[in-house]
């Protein structure tokens, strides 16, 4: 490497914007949908499953199971699998960071109803709501900062494990690392570690700041 700098800015300012696929912009928008859109899923489809299964225990634990099961296998094996069904495409991602996100906001959703106090539903069954609207305007609401805390450690581990899949050729900026590893040129190198980076903390300011506009009375 001899004298060679550890950033070399005018590698970041030739490579930020342009034609070429690997184009750093390019890279970071197709690592925001990849980290995004799982997150996005995981909550549409964990928040029913999650009220369901604190309704009904009895679903919680086979639930939860077969997620922590999905998490614990290495999420290059199932980008691996998904391979060979959705090709090289971003859907190879995006579908088992799905089922991560799902393991971590399904028990977030069950804790965050159960957390509700029993003399809140009572209140709430008292002044005539039925349990649709039990739901919505009572329980949903106080269950938002245990959702929420969840969704925050969703988020970011979905931000993180994107680059995992720069070994299939879809990891967004993973694939800096690995043109930077190839060349032993740290620049990509850097540049891939600081927008996660900022890109995570970014994430999770705004889940927080959604947080306190959705619980006013936390303040």
């Amino acid at each position: 490497m001899g004298d060679e700098p550890l950033v070399r800015w005018d590698w970041i300012w030739r490579n930020w914007a342009n034609d070429s696929p690997s184009a750093i912009s390019t890279l970071l928008l197709a690592h925001i949908v990849m980290a995004f859109v799982p997150v996005l899923l995981g909550l549409v489809v964990a928040l029913p499953l999650g009220v369901v299964s604190a309704r009904w225990r009895w679903l919680y634990q086979p639930t939860v199971g077969l997620m922590n099961v999905v998490y614990s296998l290495p999420s290059l094996v199932l980008f691996s699998i998904f391979l060979s069904i959705t090709g090289l495409t971003q859907w190879t991602v995006i579908i088992p960071l799905t089922f991560f996100t799902l393991a971590v906001l399904i028990p977030a959703v069950v804790d965050g109803m159960t957390s509700v106090p029993d003399h809140v539903r009572q209140s709430a069954v008292a002044v005539g709501y039925r349990p649709l609207r039990r739901l919505i305007g009572v329980e949903l609401p106080v269950a938002v900062p245990v959702v929420l805390a969840g969704l925050r450690v969703a988020t970011v581990s979905s931000i993180s494990l994107v680059s995992v899949g720069a070994l299939i050729g879809q990891g967004g900026l993973g694939n800096l690392f690995i043109d930077g590893w190839q060349r032993q040129f740290y620049t990509p190198i850097v540049v891939g570690i600081v927008l996660i980076v900022v890109l995570a903390v970014a994430a999770d300011w705004l889940i927080v700041a959604v947080q306190r506009l959705l619980t006013p009375w936390s303040r």
